[in-house]
């Protein structure tokens, strides 16, 4: 029997871990999430363009913004598969990555999603799980602008771009071995 489910059963978790392919590339493939979108937040100014937000000029991370039924997968494991598929501790760049546009940020919703958070990241902090400090944003969801059509789906529709191939398909073949039991 399939159970219907009701865009209003459905939660959102909004994060910028560097390049918004790689987190929405890993997302997609999760039991639980119903849709991975590639786009901006964090940003002051309005409908900003891709081209706006490679400036750095306009205050936006990329982003990834998921709506999750937390019946199949809950906001705090969700936080702690984002843990792995960026580095934390780089401050505004992942990589070769580098600029504003890049920093690592949790945007929660309400304050049980800020209370997962900020729990998670004092966990990992405690335990030492990266050497340096962890230096990701907790702060409160602000409005949401899409990406353009193109960036939606990017690692699947583009496979054999560089870049792709160079940076995000070996996280995404990493992520699929840690967490096989999660896949769709």
């Amino acid at each position: 029997m399939t159970t219907i489910i009701h865009k209003n059963d459905l939660q959102q978790a909004t994060l910028a871990g560097g390049c918004f392919w790689c987190i929405e590339g890993a997302f997609s493939q999760v039991k639980g999430i119903h849709s991975a979108i590639s786009g901006y937040m964090g940003g002051h100014s309005e409908n900003p363009t891709y081209e706006d937000i490679c400036t750095g000029n306009s205050g936006h991370a990329e982003v990834v913004q998921l709506s999750f039924n937390d019946k199949e997968i809950t906001y705090q494991e969700i936080i702690e598969i984002f843990f792995t598929l960026h580095n934390p501790t780089q401050l505004n760049r992942q990589g070769h990555d580098i600029g504003t546009q890049y920093r690592s940020a949790i945007f929660y919703n309400d304050q049980s999603q800020q209370h997962i958070a900020e729990k998670i990241i004092s966990e990992m902090s405690l335990a030492k799980i990266f050497e340096q400090a962890i230096v990701t944003q907790v702060c409160p969801a602000e409005l949401f602008y899409s990406g353009e059509e193109y960036h939606q789906d990017y690692f699947s529709n583009n496979p054999q771009n560089q870049y792709c191939q160079a940076v995000i398909s070996p996280k995404i073949t990493k992520f699929r071995q840690t967490f096989i039991n999660k896949l769709k």
